[in-house]
């Protein structure tokens, strides 16, 4: 197996607009990131993964582009992103920024060009097409609610977003397109930057025709049939792996949304040149029902999790692909709050959420304010909510008459919400949780006053410290980066357990899911005994007298090193 530096590395994923703000305009900003690059030091950090820092009127919070050359002004200039690139490079830090290649804002100046007339140039940098304001082209809809298709007053003609309204889609078979695209992936590449995590890459290319999709995907909308890894995608990445990639040592991570098992493992395998790992999503869909985001979850089964895991590890090994592993992002609601239980068992079970993230197979990728155990928010109005996502989706329930207001829907939003991943970092107890001196653009969690960077710091069982303590011996134990992944007691529905078998030593976690006590045993799971006990997320080791049974905890997480 090629040992690339991104297969060692331990990643944090930074939401700037929430991470730190050093104005006081109640955003978070480049300069505020710079502030923090310790702390990235002290939990031990590779590699930062920087959500999108472009010019956008952030109708999406910045997945909608406006000028991809240009930063943010509420986030600072070029000078200040460049400042943050040499000061992470200075630590042995890597940078990967986000890129938005599926569409661009309604600001962009491709779009407002393509707006002009239907014949100009820029006009097939975009899905036009024809009809009348009340019927749209086809039944798709967007994924933030509504029909996928906007009408345009000026050349009477609709426009494709599969997003929100001001996120138009960029047509990839047009080659110029490709090309521009490129050219900016490259200009930001030269600039001295590591890699790009590429959103919604699966997404491209669409089917031509466009037709209409007469059954409804898993999010409980038409259309991701003709456009979920689209008839183009592979070429069009390996194109842009010749045009951008090749020759660099760089990484390209895709995110790519309801990709199947087989479908992905052409986007990793190596001798495709396409991608060096994607994002998929089934671990973090798998307690949807067809209501999707506004659904109760579902009961959940930890053998279906297990498997999920199996599944998408099975076909690295087979294709020498490999695995982005994650829980948390900046898209997903808190996975303590979601996975674990961040009422009885928030420390522990955040925790053994941990171990998992960082033992498992694959470039782990932790999310900020993921190694405090930052929970959900307690949103009470739709006032406090910022996720166009969520408000779109919202309002749409109730032009639909499907709720009359936020009080029916509350429990979701507070379980669901993209919002609940993007409030403020807890650096403090104090106002703000520290985060900025003004106005934060959203709400502060008020469990600020016990979940914060300061308290955790200074105690030694606290979840910051048990993340140290595990990308410390992460990197200590070389079968824990790239030691084969063997799954064990698959049928159990509260533990998971499995062995990361390396050329010179085996590590076996032991992960208990449940609130209630388990005894196993050790001789039966592990016959050949075991050298010792490298970590566990209690404080004590819990053993029999012979060294042979287990007595977990709830929520209770062990690492071995076996003989």
């Amino acid at each position: 197996m090629n040992k690339e530096w991104w297969k060692k590395a331990v990643v944090y994923q930074i939401y700037p607009r929430s991470f730190n703000d050093s104005n006081g305009d109640g955003i978070g900003d480049l300069p505020g990131i710079r502030e923090k690059i310790d702390y990235l030091e002290y939990l031990g950090i590779d590699l930062v993964w920087l959500n999108p820092v472009y010019d956008s009127p952030n109708d999406d919070n910045g997945y909608d582009v406006r000028n991809y050359r240009k930063i943010m002004d509420e986030f600072g200039d070029m000078g200040d992103w460049e400042a943050l690139l040499e000061d992470l490079h200075e630590r042995g830090i890597k940078l990967v920024m986000d890129f938005i290649p599926n569409h661009t804002s309604d600001e962009h100046r491709w779009f407002r060009k393509s707006r002009k007339s239907r014949d100009n140039k820029y006009r097939d940098y975009y899905f036009w097409r024809s009809g009348n304001e009340k019927e749209p082209p086809n039944n798709w809809d967007s994924v933030f609610g509504g029909s996928a298709w906007k009408f345009d007053d000026l050349t009477r003609e609709y426009y494709l977003h599969l997003f929100s309204r001001k996120q138009p889609d960029l047509n990839w078979d047009n080659p110029e397109v490709r090309k521009e695209l490129y050219e900016i992936m490259n200009w930001w590449l030269d600039k001295g930057i590591d890699g790009f995590r590429l959103d919604v890459v699966n997404f491209i290319s669409k089917n031509p025709k466009l037709p209409d999709d007469t059954t409804r995907g898993p999010y409980g909308s038409r259309g991701s049939k003709y456009y979920v890894d689209g008839p183009n995608i592979h070429s069009y990445l390996q194109e842009m792996n010749r045009k951008v990639f090749a020759g660099r040592d760089a990484v390209a991570i895709g995110e790519t949304p309801l990709v199947s098992v087989d479908e992905g493992a052409k986007y990793v395998e190596p001798s495709r040149n396409e991608l060096d790992m994607i994002f998929q999503f089934d671990h973090v869909t798998f307690d949807l029902d067809d209501g999707g985001f506004w659904s109760h979850p579902k009961d959940w089964n930890l053998t279906e999790l297990k498997d999920i895991f199996s599944r998408w590890r099975k076909v690295a090994a087979r294709t020498g692909g490999w695995n982005a592993t994650y829980l948390s992002n900046h898209d997903q609601p808190r996975m303590v709050s979601r996975l674990g239980d961040d009422a009885n068992f928030r420390r522990e079970s955040a925790k053994l959420l941990a171990t998992l993230l960082l033992t498992i197979s694959g470039t782990p990728f932790i999310y900020q304010g993921e190694e405090l155990g930052m929970t959900n928010y307690p949103f009470s109005d739709i006032s406090e909510l910022r996720d166009v996502q969520t408000i779109n989706q919202f309002n749409e329930m109730k032009k639909k008459g499907e709720v009359e207001d936020f009080e029916e829907v509350k429990d979701k939003v507070r379980f669901w919400s993209r919002d609940n991943a993007r409030t403020p970092i807890q650096w403090t107890s104090g106002e703000n949780a520290g985060f900025t001196k003004g106005e934060p653009w959203i709400n502060v969690n008020p469990n600020k006053e016990s979940i914060n960077v300061e308290a955790e710091k200074k105690d030694e069982n606290s979840v910051l410290n048990y993340y140290r303590d595990l990308i410390s011996l992460r990197k200590d134990h070389e079968a824990l980066i790239y030691g084969k992944y063997e799954p064990l007691m698959d049928d159990d529905e509260e533990i998971f357990a499995f062995k990361r078998r390396g050329k010179d030593e085996t590590v076996l976690t032991v992960l208990n899911f449940s609130d209630g006590k388990r005894e196993l045993s050790l001789s039966k799971l592990i016959p050949k005994g075991w050298r010792g006990l490298l970590l566990s997320n209690y404080p004590d080791e819990n053993l029999d007298e012979e060294r042979t049974n287990i007595n977990l905890k709830p929520y209770e997480a062990r690492l071995y090193l076996l003989e």
